[in-house]
């Protein structure tokens, strides 16, 4: 197990050794027209300058300034493979906290797999994936939480997301967990102390002021793992399930909202059995929409399956569009409603009524329809799928919803599963110590809650950690970050 981040074998997998200098393309697979190559380790210099020829009488790379980019020509024993940019970051002022090379070359995969031999034949290794930001992390270049925040950020897919991955990895999250902890560190060795001291009697620590600080750092832990559901849904997009009874317009509806043809447009009622999912952003956020069979009584085993999942998508989905032809009876959608909010787990969760084929009305009977179904139901929404009318009125009330909210300046929102789960067993820990506090609970029990809620704390940054953890965290990362 790690604990320390100066130990450099990773114990996470036996195969990596952290005293080697490590090399991998950082950018994305494909054609473009320029990648980067990049070094990190003891002889990452040594390695590089063993391949690269300045013009004219130029200087070895090691006795270059470092952080500026230098023109050069790289070679193997083959000969020129390219005219590259070189950059030198000497240790400890570079990403991973080691000497790094950085190396910009054309596109070409042929020209990344010469140099990449290269540099392996010259001594280096391949990178395992996220081992760069592993080792920033092991040289104290970053906690854990802004680790993970690198690859929340390079995943960002919406502006929202972006701002709270950019938010964490500046350390925002970090800060708010370091002070937590710092708080019940004190707390804790208020308890231990009083423990050493148990014979003779001694309180070091007031109950009462120890009360209202468990107390305050509960109140914090609370209002973190209570904004889980607002980050995950401004990282990963709200779910949003369009539902409603057959050949009212519902793929139609997800192809206008979605501009492409995802769902297969039919007037035979049943065409879709099971559900279509596709992510949109609008004004900054991700939204997932979910395409669902139509609600009706069927006697089809197929349909039957697609209805059952459409039940079970409203009650994942944070937003439910109830589409209807503007010509049903308002008073027999209500029934609808009625049915579907029995379904609903919290105030968390929203149902719109989407009246679709207004194109099919027009004149005096378009407008007398439209002001009944305004007098049936207090938000509603009148549109076209098919000819694109009204969807912005839509659009805008997706943006509307409370969750949905943008956070302040000094808000701090928790997006990651893992923090999620530690935060919530450090705010059960503080439970049982208000407990224990109230009951009169010996000091030793007392103070085992404490130390388990520093515990899960720690867990979060990387005080404490696991091999487990740390493999997880960086496997899922891209080679060369």
């Amino acid at each position: 197990m790690i604990q320390h981040r100066s130990l450099y074998i990773c114990k996470v997998n036996p195969t990596i050794d952290f005293r080697d200098t490590i090399c991998a393309v950082s950018t994305p697979p494909g054609l473009g027209a320029i990648a980067m190559v990049r070094l990190s380790g003891d002889r990452a210099i040594d390695i590089a300058d063993s391949l690269i020829r300045f013009p004219g009488k130029g200087k070895p790379l090691k006795t270059l300034s470092p952080n500026v980019l230098r023109f050069a020509y790289l070679s193997d024993n083959m000969g020129l493979i390219d005219d590259v940019m070189v950059s030198v970051y000497h240790a400890p002022h570079s990403y991973t906290g080691e000497d790094v090379v950085e190396i910009t070359c054309h596109g070409s995969a042929y020209i990344q797999q010469r140099i990449m031999l290269a540099l392996i034949h010259a001594g280096a290794r391949t990178a395992a994936p996220g081992e760069f930001t592993q080792r920033a992390f092991l040289h104290g270049k970053m906690d854990l939480a802004q680790a993970e925040a690198v690859g929340d950020l390079i995943a960002a897919e919406n502006a929202a997301a972006h701002r709270l991955a950019l938010t964490q990895m500046r350390g925002q999250v970090s800060e708010k967990i370091k002070t937590l902890r710092s708080e019940l560190v004190d707390m804790a060795s208020l308890i231990e102390l009083e423990l050493d001291f148990s014979e003779e009697d001694v309180e070091f620590a007031d109950r009462n002021s120890l009360m209202d600080l468990a107390g305050e750092i509960l109140h914090t832990l609370e209002s973190l793992t209570g904004s889980f559901r607002q980050g995950n849904v401004m990282k990963n997009g709200i779910p949003v399930a369009i539902i409603g009874e057959p050949n009212v317009g519902k793929s139609t509806l997800l192809n206008a909202l979605l501009q492409e043809d995802r769902a297969i447009v039919s007037e035979i009622p049943g065409t879709t059995r099971d559900f279509i999912e596709d992510t949109i952003t609008i004004s900054g956020f991700m939204f997932r929409f979910i395409d669902t069979a139509g609600l009706r009584a069927s006697k089809d085993k197929v349909e039957k399956i697609g209805i059952d999942r459409t039940y079970r998508k409203i009650k994942e989905a944070s937003l439910i569009l109830l589409v209807t032809d503007i010509n049903s009876n308002p008073e027999s959608v209500q029934t609808r409603v009625n049915e579907i909010q029995s379904l609903l787990k919290d105030d968390e969760q929203h149902l719109v009524v989407v009246v679709n084929k207004t194109d099919k009305l027009t004149g005096s009977r378009k407008d007398e329809t439209g002001r009944r179904w305004h007098e049936t139901f207090d938000h509603v929404i009148l549109i076209s799928a098919l000819r694109e009318k009204n969807l912005e009125e839509l659009r805008e009330r997706l943006v509307k919803i409370p969750a949905l909210k943008q956070p302040g300046d000094q808000e701090i929102i928790i997006s990651n599963m893992r923090h999620y789960e530690a935060l919530s067993h450090a705010a059960e820990a503080i439970r049982r110590t208000i407990n224990g506090l109230n009951e009169g609970l010996s000091n030793d029990l007392v103070a085992q809650d404490l130390r388990e809620a520093i515990h899960f704390i720690g867990e979060i940054t990387g005080e404490i950690t696991t091999d487990d953890i740390l493999g997880n965290i960086f496997s899922k990362f891209c080679i060369g970050k």
